[in-house]
């Protein structure tokens, strides 16, 4: 079983157990390739643009008569051979963003904590209380944690209410505190140290998608089936079937009359 040094608000050092299917699971490296270059692919703009020769000003006669000058023949001056004109193929603005499963996503980041569980590389800490915001004294909780390098801080939302907390670390460059941890950001990370209340939440889906599951998969039935609700038209009452007019029954009369007649 995976472990990790847990260190306490007061400083007291010990160790603690990480949960076997989030820190010792099978490092799967192609899925944690494919995951990183998704989030690196959606992180670019992908602004970038170039004009064509028909998008430059100008250029719209031609430079010289097709024959009888000796030149080579051109159409335009913003054509692509000609200083100041058009890029040919030139990058235009698009997305670079790829698609990946949940489970994929989910498989890359597991493979990425255990990669770092095994190396030790993993720590839970209790955060102590700032009364300001200190930045001297957070460089020296992450030296009292054995954070050296590039670390990745991972915090609950509630923990980022406390002001003095961020402001406190947001100055070290080599530091960096997220919420949602990703495979990129661990895999950048030397150290990953967890706050006893993230590391709780870790692997837990969020109530927001808990409500949405909820409201997506229909009523559910005494035997177990899934039950859509009806719309609200067919959920009225039928209206009741009126009784036919005179002129339908004298209508109906006589059709009944010409069947009994004999051929």
């Amino acid at each position: 079983m995976a472990k990790a040094t847990f260190f306490a608000a007061e400083g007291k050092k010990s160790e603690l157990d990480l949960a076997p299917e989030i820190f010792d699971v099978q490092v799967n490296v192609p899925i944690m390739h494919e995951v990183v270059r998704s989030q690196l692919a959606a992180a670019r703009s992908g602004t970038h643009s170039t004009k064509t020769r028909g998008e430059v000003r100008g250029g719209g006669a031609k430079p010289w008569m097709q024959k009888g000058t000796g030149r080579a023949r051109h159409g335009s001056i913003r054509e692509p051979s000609w200083v100041g004109g058009g890029i040919a193929h030139g990058p235009k603005p698009r997305d670079y963003s790829m698609r990946i499963n949940k489970k994929e996503r989910a498989l890359a980041l597991k493979s990425a904590l255990s990669d770092r569980a095994r190396e030790g590389k993993v720590v839970v800490i209790e955060l102590p209380a700032f009364e300001e915001p200190e930045t001297k004294r957070a460089v020296q909780l992450l030296e009292d944690w054995g954070a050296s390098g590039k670390t990745l801080i991972v915090v609950s939302g509630e923990e980022t209410e406390d002001v003095n907390l961020w402001k406190s670390f947001r100055n070290l460059p080599q530091v960096l505190a997220v919420t949602h941890p990703t495979a990129y950001t661990v895999l950048a990370a030397e150290t990953v140290v967890f706050t006893k209340n993230a590391l709780e939440l870790l692997g837990k889906p969020d109530s927001k998608s808990k409500k949405e599951e909820s409201q997506n998969a229909g009523l559910k039935g005494k035997a177990g089936k899934s039950v859509k609700a009806k719309p609200a038209a067919e959920a009225e009452a039928k209206p009741a079937k009126q009784e036919p007019t005179k002129a339908e029954v004298a209508v109906a009369e006589g059709a009944d009359a010409k069947e009994g007649e004999p051929a």
